[in-house]
């Protein structure tokens, strides 16, 4: 497999609107020790892209600047210490950046055999949403056998990996969601009751549902004054987990409930944890998520596929939240 040595990248320039996003051409990055090189077949576009796009989310020291956390593809190449993948290989990856291109280096241990039975397309609808959920919902948010767990988002990439996790842990969930159609998708997905935020209050209709006890776990990426209303919908040892800011993060709040109801606030990112942690991550998921994906469960919901080269389009729809499940660029073929 010949490597050449010039690509397709998406180049997002000083950042700015969608429209900012055009093809370029650059050098193909090399394998460093311990990396694998990727010839993308898909890219996943994630909100993480869209903040760094607009000048709010800088990649860590080291990373590409390129767009892109997460791709599916063959490997091309093989840097020094690399043992477990062999050119040809079919993988996905959560990389660092640069997934907006036709390759990209990814440290080995952030790299997973595709699934059986899941195609190219499939398996890069993975890294980013199923590394997130399981830091976050499974080890952050110590979600317990038959607990409840509350998703805000529940048709975003993140909330429909997050209840079909929760499911396989026989939770109860509830979701939050923004139109008919997306209360339909969730409920189809496995939530247990879907609340439409812009015809219900999501605190009075979960204490409701929970008869007043509320939810033991909630994943939340709105923050804003969605923080002080999740405190209140919390059941006694509840666990609150931070995951972005689509409101405000500098709010006003009663933190009275954190110690009445002995709560935990928590939360993470992902991007800047060490090569070592992702790799503790991927062999988690390696280990208890690939053989659901195997037998056909907690699949990713692919919402509409671009090509690479329609990347501002694939951005203004993310930014429309009009999608249910992943957008996903095409950028083999």
């Amino acid at each position: 497999m010949s490597v050449p040595a010039t690509m397709r990248f998406i180049d997002h320039g000083k950042g700015g609107p969608p429209s900012v996003l055009v093809p370029a051409s650059g050098p193909v990055p090399q394998p460093g020790e311990g990396e694998v090189l990727i010839r993308v077949a898909y890219a996943g576009v994630n909100r993480p892209d869209v903040l760094q796009r607009s000048g709010n989310y800088p990649p860590p020291p080291g990373a590409s600047p390129y767009l892109g956390l997460e791709a599916s593809g063959e490997v091309a190449a093989v840097g020094t210490g690399v043992t477990q993948y062999k050119v040809g290989d079919a993988v996905c990856a959560l990389t660092n950046g640069g997934a907006y291109a036709e390759y990209v280096a990814v440290p080995a241990g952030q790299t997973l055999p595709v699934p059986s039975g899941l195609s190219l397309l499939q398996a890069a609808a993975l890294p980013e949403t199923y590394f997130t959920v399981w830091t976050n919902v499974i080890e952050r948010g110590r979600l317990k056998t038959g607990e409840t767990i509350l998703v805000h988002g529940g048709s975003s990439g993140i909330g429909i990996t997050a209840i079909q996790m929760a499911k396989a842990w026989s939770a109860t969930v509830y979701t939050t969601v923004g139109n008919d159609a997306k209360a339909e998708a969730c409920r189809l997905l496995g939530a247990d009751y879907a609340v439409d935020y812009r015809k219900q209050d999501f605190v009075d209709e979960v204490m409701r549902l929970t008869n007043q006890r509320g939810v033991d776990l909630i994943l939340d990426m709105v923050g804003g004054d969605y923080i002080a209303r999740n405190l209140r919908c919390l059941a006694l040892e509840g666990r609150l987990v931070q995951i972005a800011f689509l409101q405000p993060s500098k709010v006003e709040v009663d933190w009275m409930p954190l110690m009445l109801k002995r709560l935990t606030f928590t939360g993470s990112t992902l991007r800047a944890r060490p090569a070592a942690e992702k790799a503790r991550l991927a062999g988690e998921l390696r280990r208890h998520i690939w053989p659901n994906l195997e037998q056909g469960r907690m699949l990713p919901v692919i919402h509409k596929v671009f090509d690479l080269s329609e990347a501002a389009a694939a951005h203004a729809l993310m930014e429309s939240s009009t999608h249910i499940g992943k957008i996903m660029l095409k950028v083999a073929g």
